[in-house]
């Protein structure tokens, strides 16, 4: 790459279903894969696009943060049209901005937020079918809150990673997990229940193990003191069962230095960085 080379910042939203994750895998779609052809596309360029977030195959993204090297002088915005117009209709940038030379999305994600939903009524979710997991009854919100204050803080997070794991630490840090029925707006039928977690970093399949947990406390089949419990055997087989990827989505990423306000994104109530939570 040139010495004239810049570096492009993008924030992404995508719908994960048709695709196995983010990172390129051969023979398979993959979001990086598709933002990858489509700067090839825009300007001839092979780059290489890193993401913040390496999403596992099926789960949605509203603020993915990823950047990559160009020689090419287009400004940020008309990258953005650019890369728009040659991306399937379930990825789409939504912010494009300049990033300072060096600028690594991984390292500068020191916060993210997910969001998992879990629809708990009798009426089939005919149309949030992709974006959710089913469940045949009633969860307990309450408890799976009380559950759920044992996981905030610095904890080693053995019993929440699926193995085998090649990561030397497993501690990580939560700054946040909260359980609650959305606002009417985006639930009509007040038919869903949503775990938002919010951390420095993530162990791989971390947050889906945590919603497999806290659904089996919203259940009634393990008590709301059990989670601190799993917590501190730090051994996978502790905890609960890893939720299917489609309830799970990636809200939010917080950049330091933060460059700009993050774009919009859906309701809520407001990393070391690794691999699909």
């Amino acid at each position: 790459m040139s010495d004239l080379a810049r570096t492009i910042r993008l924030r992404l939203a995508y719908a994960g279903t048709r695709y196995s994750g983010w990172q390129i895998q051969p023979g398979r779609s993959t979001v990086q894969g598709a933002v990858t052809e489509a700067i090839r596309r825009v300007t001839g360029e092979t780059v290489a696009v890193k993401g913040s977030s390496r999403t596992d195959a099926g789960v949605h993204a509203f603020d993915q943060v990823a950047a990559f090297a160009t020689a090419s002088r287009l400004e940020p915005e008309a990258w953005r049209r650019a890369i728009n117009a040659h991306l399937p209709a379930d990825v789409t940038v939504t912010a494009a901005d300049l990033a300072p030379p060096g600028f690594d999305p991984v390292s500068a994600a020191v916060r993210k937020r997910y969001r998992y939903r879990i629809h708990d009524a009798h009426v089939k979710p005919v149309l949030s079918r992709d974006v959710v997991w089913c469940w045949r009854s009633r969860l307990d919100v309450a408890a799976m809150t009380a559950a759920a204050g044992a996981l905030v803080g610095e904890h080693d997070f053995t019993s929440f990673e699926s193995t085998p794991s090649t990561r030397l630490s497993k501690v990580r840090t939560i700054h946040a997990v909260e359980v609650f029925r959305p606002p009417q707006a985006a639930d009509p039928l007040g038919a869903e229940a949503w775990i938002e977690v919010e951390g420095n970093g993530f162990l791989y399949n971390m947050v889906r193990i945590i919603a497999g947990s806290l659904a089996m406390v919203g259940a009634g089949r393990r008590r709301p003191d059990w989670l601190a419990d799993a917590l501190a055997a730090r051994s996978r087989p502790a905890a609960g069962p890893t939720a299917p990827p489609q309830g799970l989505v990636l809200v939010s990423i917080h950049l330091a230095p933060d460059p700009s306000p993050e774009p919009g994104s859906p309701p809520c109530p407001s990393c070391p960085n690794d691999s699909a939570p």
